[in-house]
């Protein structure tokens, strides 16, 4: 006879792993998840390599969050180690301050300024549009065409492969535009990152009797084995109905470590180089994690394009790829036994405690499901 669960949870992720913890725990049921990985944590995994570094294996994962239920939730698994994020750009070989602020605008004129001066200054440069369609529009109507130029185009479409135009304006809208000093990278209320890595949070989620994980594992080879009563779905959304409606495209990345000996590479965690070398940024995650040690390492991360033997890790947000998706939504949405949750799984770009909120909501409403 074939196991029997209650679920089969495919991405042992933030979603899947929130949903499998709250399924066995909070409702009595049986889960078995499976991964393709070897390891569990999904984007999120964390090690520590070979010169005794914990480093964030898929880029930097720099957790913040406005709900306290998210953190509520997470708190039961993990201590934090509270942090402000702080983040630089190199262009025209020197650093710069970002997210763009007072100190970013007094670098650019070499001299001291004021709030006052820089609104001004912003309000001269700015084009006129009201209701920006695309990144493009966004920037330009936020801080005008030099620092559109200097930061944010050039970037994009490393990251991406598309012009800002071809871009939501939500890509470029996340980041902010200061006039005072405030050189945090974001602002939410809480900003940490699990007291001992993101991997042994993970591991305490799914420590429990009746889940039951499966590494290096496709899917579909669990459902041809097992019998379960509902699926929980947080791989891509297209590759679930074998791109019977197109492939939807997704960016993949190239991450290279190099070990360092001396105790810090760079002045900030995170360095970005909007016009400078193929990659998009440097990432020194000891800053963040408060590790002690006399050496140091950094991870290089190279945006390439989506293929055979490739992650996906960001959907591409743009018009185009929203009218395809959609296509997938419709049919997802008639699905009776399954759900699909996650970043991949509904195309959207999500932060992690989005992801979380998403998985607690439904969770909600899997338990009151008649």
């Amino acid at each position: 006879m074939p196991e029997s669960y209650d679920y089969l949870i495919v991405g042992a992720g933030f979603a899947g792993s929130v949903l499998a913890e709250r399924l066995a725990e909070g409702s009595g049921k049986t889960c078995l998840m499976v991964d393709r990985r070897e390891h569990i944590a999904g984007n999120a995994y964390d090690r520590t390599d070979e010169a005794g570094i914990l480093i964030h294996a898929y880029g930097p994962h720099y957790f913040r969050t406005n709900s306290d239920k998210v953190v509520d939730y997470l708190s039961r698994f993990t201590k934090w180690h509270h942090v402000t994020y702080q983040v630089l750009v190199w262009t025209g070989g020197k650093y710069w301050q970002f997210p763009i602020n007072l100190n970013t605008f007094e670098e650019y004129l070499g001299r001291a300024s004021s709030t006052e001066e820089m609104e001004a200054t912003l309000a001269k440069w700015r084009v006129p549009i009201s209701q920006p369609k695309n990144s493009e529009e966004m920037v330009l109507s936020q801080v005008g065409r030099e620092f559109y130029e200097m930061f944010f185009r050039n970037y994009t479409t490393k990251q991406w492969r598309r012009d800002p135009s071809q871009l939501d304006a939500a890509v470029c809208g996340r980041i902010p535009v200061r006039t005072d000093r405030d050189n945090r990278f974001v602002t939410e209320k809480f900003q940490a990152l699990p007291q001992d890595g993101y991997t042994a949070m993970f591991e305490r989620i799914l420590k429990h009797p009746r889940i039951t994980l499966r590494l290096k594992t496709d899917y579909r080879e669990a459902r041809a084995q097992v019998k379960y009563r509902h699926l929980i779905y947080t791989g891509m959304i297209d590759e679930f109905y074998d791109f019977t409606e197109g492939r939807l495209p997704y960016r993949s990345m190239r991450f290279e470590a190099e070990t360092f000996q001396r105790e810090f590479f760079q002045p900030a965690m995170q360095v970005n180089y909007p016009n400078d070398f193929d990659y998009t940024r440097v990432v020194e995650i000891k800053h963040a994690t408060g590790q002690k040690s006399p050496v140091t390492t950094i991870v290089r991360e190279y945006p390439e394009d989506f293929g055979p033997g490739k992650e996906a890790y960001y959907p591409i947000p743009a018009p185009d790829t929203k009218v395809l998706y959609q296509k997938y939504a419709e049919r997802a949405e008639r699905e009776k036994q399954v759900t699909f949750v996650g970043r991949l799984a509904t195309y959207r770009y999500y932060n992690m405690d989005q992801v979380v909120a998403m998985a607690l909501t439904e969770y909600d409403k899997l338990r009151t499901a008649v």
